[in-house]
This record gives C-alpha cells, structure tokens and sequence, in this order.
C-alpha cells in the first residue's frame, strides 16, 4: 500500500475584525467605579427632597429639646410643689408600719452615763418615735443632736435588734466657774470650753475666774492648789489684760503676779503668809511683778516697800 504524504499549508494569522478593538476601549473607558455614579447637578426633585429631609431632621431635634425642657419644667414642679416628698414620704410610712408590726418598731431606749442630763432632753434629741423602724433611725443624725447638748462631751447610739436603741452619754467635767467681761457666769471645763450658764449654785465649790482669757486657767490654778497657805485664801483668779495674773484674796487683798516667773512668785508669796504674817496687816494691795523690791498697798492708801532679800 502506498501512503500518501499530504503537505498542509502554513496557517495564516487571522485578521482582526474590523472594529472589534475600538469597541472594547470604548467600553472600558466609559465604565465607572461602583458607588460613584455622578448625579446631574440640575436634578430639581432631588433637590428639593433634600431640603425637605434637612427640615424635618430640624424639626425632630426641635421637638426633641421641647421635650426634654417641658420634662425638666415637670419634674421641678413637682419637687417643689411637694409632690415627690409627700409621695416618699408616705411609702415610708407604709414601709415602717410593715417594719413594726413585724416587730421592728422602736419600743426602748436605753440611756446610761447621763448625770446631769435629763432622759427628757436626750429623747428630745434623739427624735425617735414609739413603733418607728427600727432600720429606718438616724443613728449619726442622733448622735450629732446629742452632741449640742450642753453637758454632753460624748455620744454613742447604737441599735439592739429586734427593737431597742442603746445610748451611752460621756458628760464633760465642770472645772470652774467664769464670769466673761460681758457680765453671765458660765460652769466651764478644764481646757476652758463653755459648758453651761444654768444650776449655778451646785458649782459654788468650784474656783471663780476673772476677765476676758480667764476660762483658760488651769495652769495657775493646779499651781496655787499645791501651796496650802495661798489655796486656802485665794477667791478669785483674774486675768489681766490677757497676759497676766492677779489673784484676789480674803479681804479683797489684791496680789499681782508677773506676766513672767509667776510661779516663783507664788513661793515668795507662800512665805510671805506663813513667816512674816503680811496678811495680819491692814494690807490692801501686794505687787509681786517689781525683781528687786515688794511693794505693798494698805487699805489706808499708804504705799510701802520690802527688799526682797527681807522676805523670810
């Protein structure tokens, strides 16, 4: 059998369609990114639908700020009218009712210290009612009343569940008394704080202070208590000028102390009683403030003098 070679002619590169290339670009140069389509500026409807959105966007926030002004308006109205307190007020009630008839109702008080305070003036203060909740007391509100109480140094309320509310009262010290320079004498304590001007007459016992500053004397009085000849003469103790000290006798006699060294004084003055009897003369008047010498007042008005190496 004979075969047959068959030559196959070269292929010819095809010619592009006329066309074709320019319709492509035509097509890509005319598309446009997603989401950017260009809105024709002459559009009126859009236009207007846009203003028209922007004045009911207005409009909303208008209402919303009238709203809010007319609920701020409300509400203060009814905190002052009274409204909301009466309202707390009774579901308080109605809550310490429950409270007590469940058997949380204040029904003791217990008061221990209180010497000089009556249980009246404590009650008064605490402000407790018979029945009330017991959970409901204003304990640090209590306290600070008590604390106003004249003779009431300390406080301490405490409550006992089921229903009893405990107090212990620490009551100041009365130390002296003090006639201040505008005229009322009041009991004060050690460290000069006021106490009270009322029942006077139970501190009769207690040392008598002068003159403005005087509240503030137990430095001079702790001093004159330990020399007994002086002690037991001394009636008053007067503050001169807010720097010094004079000490008023038996007899009205007048003993001026200096603003300085006054306790050394006070020995001079010891001596004075004890060995040379000074007060056995009609003396009036004794000036201890002078380094050197004593000068003495009688009652007649004559002025005398003492070296101070006289004195015994």
């Amino acid at each position: 059998m004979r075969s047959v070679k068959i030559d196959r002619k070269a292929s010819q590169p095809r010619a592009p369609r006329a066309g074709r290339g320019s319709a492509r670009a035509t097509r890509a140069s005319s598309q446009r990114p997603f989401g950017k389509r260009k809105t024709p500026s002459n559009n009126v409807v859009l236009r207007a639908l846009r203003a028209i959105g922007a004045w009911f966007a207005l409009r909303r926030l208008m209402f919303t700020l009238t709203a809010c002004l007319l609920g701020f308006v409300l509400i203060a109205g009814l905190f002052v009218g009274g409204y909301v307190g009466r309202t707390v007020n009774t579901v308080n009630d109605g809550a310490n009712a429950l409270v007590g008839d469940a058997g949380f109702g204040i029904s003791e008080v217990h008061l221990t210290g209180n010497k000089r305070t009556p249980p009246q003036s404590i009650l008064a203060a605490l402000g407790f009612e018979p029945g009330q909740s017991i959970f409901g007391a204003d304990i640090q509100g209590a306290r600070a009343r008590l604390l106003k109480l004249d003779w009431v140094a300390e406080a301490d309320v405490r409550r006992r569940y089921p229903d009893d509310i405990s107090v212990r009262i620490v009551e100041k010290l009365p130390f002296a008394l003090w006639q201040s320079p505008s005229g009322p004498v009041y009991v004060v304590e050690r460290d000069g704080g006021l106490i009270t001007k009322e029942g006077l007459q139970e501190f009769r016992h207690l040392p008598l202070l002068l003159g403005a500053g005087g509240a503030n004397a137990s430095d001079i009085v702790d001093a004159v208590s330990s020399h007994r000849a002086i002690s037991a003469r001394v009636r008053a103790y007067q503050r001169v000028s807010e720097r010094r000290w004079n000490l008023i006798l038996d007899d009205a006699v007048v003993v001026k102390l200096p603003e300085q060294n006054w306790a050394h004084e006070l020995d001079v003055l010891e001596k004075l009683i004890i060995d040379n009897g000074i007060l056995e003369h009609d003396i009036g008047e004794i000036d201890l403030r002078a380094p050197a010498q004593i000068f003495f007042v009688l009652k007649s008005g004559e002025k005398k003098t003492m070296p101070r190496g006289n004195a015994a």
